[in-house]
């Protein structure tokens, strides 16, 4: 099914519509009012052109270089050889679609009327969007103030026809020959324009909006993954009663109780237990509601805050042609987004950090009342021995990345840019947690999988019993030793999947 063209006006993109232009090539356009408010900015900077009065970037130089003042016939010049200089970025290159949303969110920015650029250029980024030319930007080398310059670079050199567009591999491939093969012509930048396109955070906030995105689904999996090992563990639905969600009241822990209440509603196992003589279960399944809904509580900050970030103006120097004003400012800075998005790893990290904890619980028999690591005939076969040990030290990558990026700074610029934020590290940091927290998701659902199938008779809810189905269809039951890294990747690819056939039987969660 193909998506309605996307309409930018600098306001009201959402993290959604990042998603979809990044990853389903939903195609984008130009809404009227925003057309109107480029132009206007623009001529204000035509008009500026005309005077001799310094304004930075437009006829100067740049940072600590600012009090140079650059002659008229050659601010063309000044704008590529800016672009050349600084795309110096390296380390491997996003991949496509975090590309595309940061084409987007820097379109996006442009479309405010802040920026000064014409609307051609503008007209071009889109140009690349929906015709499928993706820059070769690698990942590393912003500090994330001043923007994200030496990324951002590549992107703005790959719109002059020059550096590399991203290839078939992740390699690059030489711009002009993409853009020939496209039908695309190159853009010659004008006063303004070069600064225009890499003054802002839109790498930091790309990643941090997709990463975003995946976690909507990620909190719901974590809680599905909850309530499968709930159950193969014997374990109790009280802690998950909405009395004590009341007396403490964080928003999150009510909507994982929530959850879980609907996952495991109709359990024949759940009642086969009820008046057993266990008084407590260990706290990575009595506190999921606290754990699990500090991370919902956590992002949900986080979508807040970048939902702003997406549609602020990140310029520097802003133009205001209302006002007859250029004003040069800080708009560039990401302490927003880097301050968040290390509040996310955090987060995300515990999200994992209390799964593995539930599969040791699942693959130790004196908490399981089940085999050993979940299989019969131990010491011949291992089991689950080392699906515990796997998520441990995923676990443990983990923690170490959760260190925040963002109390770090170095002086850039000959001591000019003498505080920065390296919100881009903040958000690659938490793209790879989430990316690790999914593995360990995964490694919980197969090996609670493997758990339910000892309280056979018994079974589970209908909603956990259409997940179990699910991930039955593509692996077996281990009753002897088997390749187990293709049984992850299988569950691991369910990821979406398993939220929906859940979702399907309750009727949505939350």
């Amino acid at each position: 099914m193909s998506l309605k063209r996307l309409l930018i006006d600098g306001e009201t993109l959402t993290i959604r519509d990042v998603y979809e232009v990044a990853c389903c090539d939903r195609p984008v356009g130009i809404a009227p009012a925003a057309v109107k408010k480029v132009e206007k900015c623009r001529r204000f900077v035509d008009k500026l052109l005309t005077q001799d009065r310094p304004v930075y970037g437009i006829n100067t130089g740049f940072g600590i270089l600012s009090e140079v003042a650059i002659p008229k016939d050659h601010l063309d010049d000044l704008q590529i050889n800016l672009i050349r200089s600084h795309a110096i970025g390296v380390g491997d290159p996003f991949d496509r679609a975090t590309v595309r949303a940061i084409m987007l969110l820097r379109a996006n920015v442009l479309a405010k009327g802040f920026s000064g650029v014409r609307l051609s250029t503008l007209e071009h980024l889109v140009e690349f969007l929906n015709k499928d030319v993706v820059p070769y930007i690698p990942q590393k080398g912003s500090v994330g103030a001043s923007g994200d310059l030496a990324p951002l670079s590549h992107l703005a050199l790959a719109l002059c026809g020059e550096g590399y567009c991203l290839g078939d591999g992740g390699k690059p491939v030489d711009t002009a020959t993409v853009l020939k093969k496209k039908k695309v012509a190159p853009i010659a930048l004008k006063a303004k324009e070069g600064l225009a396109l890499i003054n802002g955070t839109q790498v930091m906030t790309a990643v941090g909006a997709l990463t975003i995105h995946r976690l909507n689904d990620l909190v719901k999996l974590a809680d599905i993954a909850l309530a499968l090992t709930v159950d193969a563990m014997l374990g109790t639905d009280r802690p998950f009663d909405d009395k004590v969600n009341r007396v403490r009241a964080h928003p999150g822990q009510f909507e994982v109780s929530r959850n879980v209440r609907k996952l495991i509603a109709d359990s024949s196992i759940r009642d086969s237990h009820r008046c057993c003589t266990k008084v407590q279960d260990a706290y990575s399944l009595r506190c999921a509601p606290q754990v699990h809904g500090a991370v919902r509580d956590a992002l949900n900050h986080a979508s807040e805050v970048i939902t702003t970030e997406i549609n602020s103006s990140t310029d520097n120097p802003l133009i205001f042609p209302d006002e007859k004003e250029t004003i040069s400012a800080g708009n560039f800075h990401g302490e927003p987004v880097a301050l968040v998005m290390d509040y996310l790893t955090a987060a995300v990290s515990e999200l994992g950090n209390i799964a593995e904890r539930r599969i040791e619980q699942l693959v130790n028999p004196v908490f399981s009342q089940a085999p050993a690591f979940l299989i019969k005939n131990k010491g011949l076969n291992s089991g689950f021995m080392i699906v515990q040990v796997a998520a441990a030290s995923l676990v443990s990558e983990s923690k170490s990345l959760s260190f925040p990026a963002s109390v770090d700074s170095i002086p850039t610029s000959a001591g000019k840019e003498d505080h920065v934020s390296m919100g881009t590290i903040s958000a690659r940091k938490c793209a790879q947690v989430t990316e690790n927290t999914a593995c360990v998701l995964a490694l919980e659902v197969l090996t609670a999988c493997q758990a339910l199938e000892f309280r056979k008779p018994l079974k589970t809810s209908k909603a956990l019993q259409a997940v179990h189905k699910k991930v039955r269809a593509e692996v077996p039951f281990m009753d002897h030793d088997y390749f187990l890294h293709p049984a992850f990747a299988k569950v691991r690819a369910m990821e979406s999947e398993l939220v929906r056939v859940a979702e399907k039987v309750v009727g949505g969660l939350e």
